[in-house]
């Protein structure tokens, strides 16, 4: 078969997949309108939503000082950090130092132009006690970065829970938030606020 069949191929494979995802997403939203979305989190599955940089046009939700934030990297992998309000957010950089940043240095250099909140079922901010003082107080401090053991997951846990543990992957991460809150976690796109330049 044709090298560009195959790819004519993928790609049609490739769009019913997406759409079926759409499909899947907006029946989520209406039954989240309706008040019949999952409160806890499914068997295996903490992330009942996911950031999604295809699924766009969903209800968007103003965040709360101590929510928790995430963007893509590349479209890849996800980075986390913590809203401070004002156009401002804490984040563990890969350098290793813990910085307040504004939405547009959180996303520079990162795919997508979008900002997701970890919400209840119900497009609620999960914030937890004492995360923003933690957060705050970690401004400046270095950690020593590393990708799979002490990365922007693993910082955002602890100014959420006041522990240091190791969190590999954004997975790992939904499973503890999910633990903490004691519900799912929809990830539901952040409303920016209008910034002057």
């Amino acid at each position: 078969m044709p090298l560009p069949l195959l790819w004519l191929g993928g790609a049609a494979i490739g769009a019913a997949f997406l759409a079926d995802e759409r499909q899947k997403r907006l029946q989520l939203e209406r039954d989240r309108l309706l008040g019949r979305a999952p409160k806890q989190a499914l068997a295996n599955r903490a992330m009942l939503a996911a950031p999604s940089q295809w699924q766009k046009g969903f209800k968007q939700v103003i965040p709360e000082p101590g929510s928790i934030v995430c963007c893509y990297v590349f479209g890849v992998i996800e980075h986390t950090g913590i809203w401070l309000g004002d156009d401002c957010l804490v984040e563990l950089h890969g350098s290793g130092l813990v910085r307040a940043v504004s939405i547009k240095r959180f996303l520079a250099g990162r795919t997508g132009s979008q900002i997701y909140l970890a919400c209840n079922h119900q497009h609620q901010p999960l914030v937890s006690e004492a995360v923003l003082e933690r957060a705050q107080q970690a401004i400046y401090q270095y950690r020593e970065y590393d990708l799979f053991d002490n990365n922007c997951h693993r910082f955002v846990w602890s100014c959420i829970s006041g522990h240091e543990i190791s969190i590999q992957s954004f997975n790992e991460l939904n499973q503890q938030l999910a633990a903490h809150f004691n519900q799912g976690i929809y990830w539901d796109e952040m409303q920016l606020p209008q910034l002057s330049d």
